[in-house]
């Protein structure tokens, strides 16, 4: 399945007051590997932007007002992101904003689009109990350089999140051997190899110890 990691940046931060997103980013994984598929856009959210949240982004109307509408992007969103699992940290915030901003549209929710939606917060949180899990500090434990981020910007937020992602999930990789070479399938077996290969008896004394061993531990 592909992951595609989300961020969004917003006018504010509750979209049910009114507040509009102003940016959308997403970046596609396949088999554990960052792809040059990516998603990006900024979008003109007919509104002021709240000075805290300018603070935090640096994006201002002035810049916004010659980006398209969502309306005017929402097609190409929904083709990236369709039939992938959604990753995003601290997902209700930004699925609430990009359900608000389908809604107005008549759009069916984000799920309906989606295979899943992963809540990387959250997984932090289940791995880290009590401790800080926003990005800066999970990018400082799992040793992800994010020395580039000034100010939040959905673009740089994704790729970080996937980074971070890979981190927290190490211990899942799974270890498979490749038998596609027909040598090591059924009967098509290598003959000239295993002509080579020799058995190796355990001596007597060996076998003795390890009886020994066996009445030991009473099995």
């Amino acid at each position: 399945m592909r992951q595609i990691f989300l961020d969004t940046e917003t006018t504010g931060l509750d979209p049910n007051q009114g507040h509009r997103i102003i940016e959308i980013a997403a970046v596609e994984m396949i088999n554990r590997q960052i792809t040059k598929n990516q998603f990006h856009v900024y979008i003109n959210p007919e509104r002021e932007i709240d000075e805290a949240a300018q603070e935090v982004h640096g994006l201002t109307l002035d810049f916004l007002a010659d980006k398209p509408l969502f309306e005017n992007i929402v097609e190409d969103f929904i083709n990236f992101v369709t039939d992938s699992e959604l990753i995003i940290h601290n997902a209700p915030f930004d699925i609430g904003f990009l359900n608000m901003e389908l809604g107005r549209i008549k759009k069916n929710t984000v799920d309906t689009f989606v295979a899943e939606i992963t809540d990387s917060l959250k997984m932090a949180r289940d791995l880290r109990p009590g401790q800080r899990n926003n990005l800066d500090a999970l990018c400082r434990v799992y040793d992800v350089d994010n020395s580039k981020r000034n100010l939040h910007g959905a673009l740089l937020d994704s790729l970080l999140l996937s980074e971070v992602y890979i981190g927290m999930t190490r211990g899942q990789e799974a270890f498979e051997i490749d038998f596609s070479d027909s040598q090591f399938i059924g009967k098509d077996l290598n003959k000239d190899v295993l002509s080579k290969l020799k058995p190796l008896m355990a001596k007597q004394e060996e076998v003795d110890l390890h009886l020994s061993y066996l009445k030991k531990i009473k099995l």
